[in-house]
């Protein structure tokens, strides 16, 4: 696609830029989005020009830097149709779905090859592969803790197991209860009440920004999880977006749901 290792690249998914940063590319970085801005970890970008949001990105603010590559996350319409807009315009857009640890891997080594950092590449997922096999290591043949995952709340929305969620706590000795094969699940009260999680993260940042506690829920109080005051507030950026963090998220659930291991 590219005749050389791309120089000015606008990642419109931040967890690419996150990718890049973790790769040493973050001065190949010309652009950012509104949301960028939002976490510690991207601070090195606040200073870049702004290009609107990851699923609103404006196309004239795009070519006016003259990005020789723009990373999007692929799926959504919307995202899909300013995707076919920006091609369009002659720009090269790179689309990619993560929602596994071997998605990202592959992403990453992907980027790497367009960005001239192969040897680097290898590096981080070889460090992330052994980090995970030790945590899979240490609870093989143990019964997993049986865990529910809250996206949203109301309006119930639970990750499956499409989901790098799912992943995350499986490798932190959890299994999800939540058995559908998509990322995203809605769920009524009646099926979480007869899964009765062990566990019950409650995930916290844009799409749930003030999750209710569950004891100021009628239906939630007498859950297992609950009684037993097994509920632990997540960061979404760091449990759901599939970028080096979410190797820290399955450490992180571990050590909690595992206090007795340490």
């Amino acid at each position: 696609m590219l005749e050389k290792p791309a120089t000015r690249i606008i990642a419109l998914y931040g967890a690419y830029n996150e990718l890049l940063l973790a790769l040493g590319a973050g001065d190949l970085l010309v652009a950012r989005t509104v949301a960028d801005a939002r976490l510690p970890q991207l601070a090195e970008l606040a200073d870049l020009p702004v290009i609107g949001t990851h699923m609103r990105p404006n196309a004239e603010l795009i070519v006016g830097q003259k990005p020789d590559l723009v990373l999007q996350l692929s799926g959504r319409k919307e995202a899909r149709l300013q995707t076919e807009a920006l091609r369009k315009l002659g720009i090269n857009v790179l689309t990619f779905e993560m929602n596994s640890f071997e998605r990202m891997f592959d992403v990453l080594g992907k980027i790497a090859l367009l960005t001239g950092r192969e040897q680097q590449a290898a590096a981080l997922i070889r460090g992330w592969r052994g980090r995970l096999a030790a945590l899979k290591a240490r609870h093989a043949g143990q019964r997993p803790v049986r865990v529910f995952y809250e996206v949203r709340y109301p309006n119930l929305l639970a990750a499956g197991k499409g989901s790098i969620v799912d992943e995350i706590i499986a490798y932190a000795g959890g299994a999800n209860v939540v058995r559908e094969e998509k990322k995203l699940v809605r769920i009524n009260e009646e099926a979480l009440i007869q899964a009765d999680p062990d566990v019950y993260l409650l995930q916290k940042g844009p799409m749930n920004p003030d999750p209710e506690p569950l004891e100021r829920r009628a239906h939630y109080r007498d859950l297992r999880a609950a009684r037993a005051g097994r509920v632990l507030v997540v960061d979404e950026d760091r449990f759901a977006r599939p970028g080096p963090r979410a190797v820290e998220a399955a450490e992180e659930l571990e050590r909690w749901l595992h206090p007795q291991a340490r």
